[in-house]
């Protein structure tokens, strides 16, 4: 699969799934334009990816929840590139608690970033994308799908990715767009690294598979999606969570 001359944008690319992600479209050739909050990471990002002869990685500061923000980087891109074939949203946030203590900033927190900052992002670049067509691809998770306890805000903007994938795959086929989301299962992450060892080892008895997944296991399904032996392949979710939801 290449992507020689293909402009992909990454957000929440500092760390995990966005980063490997972001290293191996580049090493695939294409010119990414990695966006995140955390600049130090983006820096390292950058820093491990100048060896590289085929493609490129370009650290942004960029928050999805500021349209501001996302205006300026989105015009930035324009004015270089006059283009954006890809963009992968990734970037999300965990609050977790129980409903009954739940609070309203912890709910509004994971909304903002994980469901109306893919909105953003989305609109902003379907915009640019509408003339030579495109590919959106996002990061829903299987909690999305089956629940989890704990997590209210995450399985409803886990949830809500699926609906917005479903709705754009049919808004934005006339201009040829294609759009699908990824959902993955228990990934070993910044997100995960914390959690008790009872829990990795339930959820790995739990994964039919009895594994948990890399980053770079997501990274290579949105490398699929993305490419043209995918060109016939729109409004669809893509588990990748070693048989977790069967």
């Amino acid at each position: 699969m290449k992507f020689e001359g293909k402009i992909t944008v990454i957000t929440g690319a500092a760390r995990g799934i966005g980063r490997e992600t972001a290293l191996l479209f580049a090493k695939h050739g294409s010119k990414v334009i990695a966006c995140d909050v955390l600049d130090d990471d983006l820096q390292t990002l950058e820093n491990d990816s100048r060896e590289m002869t085929a493609g490129s990685i370009k650290g942004v500061h960029l928050d999805v929840t500021n349209r501001k923000e996302i205006d300026k980087v989105i015009g930035e891109i324009k004015e270089e590139f006059s283009k954006i074939d890809i963009l992968i949203n990734n970037a999300g946030i965990t609050r977790d608690a129980f409903l009954m203590k739940m609070t309203e900033e912890q709910w509004d927190q994971v909304i903002n970033v994980n469901l109306k900052g893919i909105f953003n992002m989305t609109q902003a670049c379907s915009r640019l994308m509408k003339n030579d067509g495109g590919v959106v691809l996002s990061t829903s998770s299987v909690v999305g799908v089956y629940g989890n306890i704990g997590q209210t805000n995450y399985a409803a903007t886990k949830s809500g990715v699926i609906g917005m994938t479903y709705t754009w795959a049919k808004e934005l086929a006339r201009y040829k767009i294609r759009v699908n989301a990824v959902a993955p299962g228990f990934i070993k992450t910044p997100m995960t690294e914390n959690l008790p060892q009872k829990v990795l080892d339930y959820m790995t008895e739990k994964t039919p598979l009895k594994m948990i997944g890399d980053p770079i296991d997501i990274a290579n399904a949105f490398l699929f999606l993305a490419s043209d032996n995918a060109r016939y392949i729109t409004g669809q979710v893509l588990g990748v969570d070693g048989g977790l939801v069967i």
